[in-house]
């Protein structure tokens, strides 16, 4: 038997004795387990057992919730989740939730905000699950908000946007584009962002197929910023928004060309501007 077996073994032994008359084993028991628990985790580790770590990890947490050591539990389910990750991300993805619960109650809340965004992370690049990923940078948002970060806060909340933009969801999309950028107005650091921001949510106005709100939201960011006016970003929009009316699918593509000749398109740009000339070619066909 390995080290780490005869570990695990030991710990489950002193878990599930019992004291005298049958009575449940005491809080100091439960700490004593908890501990070679956490000796067991480690020596699996060592033999790169990750999974096996991550196991005795969690058991490890439960005896500490057991002798009401919380915020000890908590960092143990935080390293349940760093062993499990590798391997089995959704599990990684549980034990992050059950320490991201443990932080808030003990009112942790900047802990919980940063493991909620690593949670976020986990979702979006491991799990897949985008709908998981957008709602956990949302709550990491809001708690990095409640508590003065705001810049980390605007960080989270436009990959809210970027996702819920990919996913078309473009009402939520928009909205997050637009709070972050009235919450950079007037930051020194930050509204050299604004006309990106701007630009984003106009795209997204465009590809949900309303002219009529694109044309509004690029006269009321003009509004909110007057250096936007004439900018590349707020020219482009408007000329995207006359190809569309037009259903001017060639103007639109020399427009675009231009336009990346001088500000190089990200993959996200791109795919909403692949979506807009799609539904430009529907215009164009419907008109002839």
């Amino acid at each position: 038997m390995s080290d780490a077996r005869s570990l695990l073994a030991k710990a489950d032994k002193k878990a599930n004795s019992s004291g005298p008359f049958g009575l449940f084993a005491s809080s100091s028991r439960f700490e004593e387990a908890g501990d070679v628990y956490v000796e067991a985790a480690n020596a699996f580790r060592l033999e790169k057992d990750l999974n096996s770590a991550g196991k005795a990890f969690e058991k490890a947490a439960q005896m500490q919730l057991k002798s009401e050591a919380k915020d000890e539990a908590a960092n143990t389910y935080i390293e349940a989740y760093k062993s499990y990750r590798k391997n089995d991300p959704e599990e990684s993805a549980r034990v992050l939730i059950q320490a991201i619960t443990l932080f808030t109650q003990r009112g942790q809340f900047r802990r919980a905000a940063t493991y909620t965004q690593d949670l976020a992370t986990l979702y979006e690049n491991e799990l897949d699950d985008l709908d998981r990923a957008m709602d956990a940078y949302d709550e990491a948002g809001e708690w990095m908000s409640n508590d003065g970060a705001e810049s980390l806060a605007n960080k989270a909340w436009l990959k809210v946007a970027e996702i819920a933009a990919i996913k078309e969801d473009y009402p939520r999309a928009i909205a997050k584009y637009e709070q972050v950028a009235r919450n950079s107005l007037g930051n020194n650091l930050t509204k050299w962002s604004l006309k990106d921001y701007f630009f984003k949510a106009g795209l997204c106005h465009i590809a949900n197929k309303d002219i009529i709100a694109a044309k509004r939201a690029v006269e009321e960011y003009t509004d909110m910023d007057p250096t936007f006016f004439q900018t590349r970003e707020q020219v482009l929009l408007s000329d995207i928004i006359s190809a569309y009316e037009d259903g001017d699918q060639e103007r639109f593509t020399d427009k675009v060309f231009q336009f990346d000749q001088f500000s190089k398109l990200d993959k996200w740009k791109t795919t909403l501007l692949l979506r807009i000339k799609s539904s430009i070619q529907e215009e164009e066909d419907n008109i002839l």
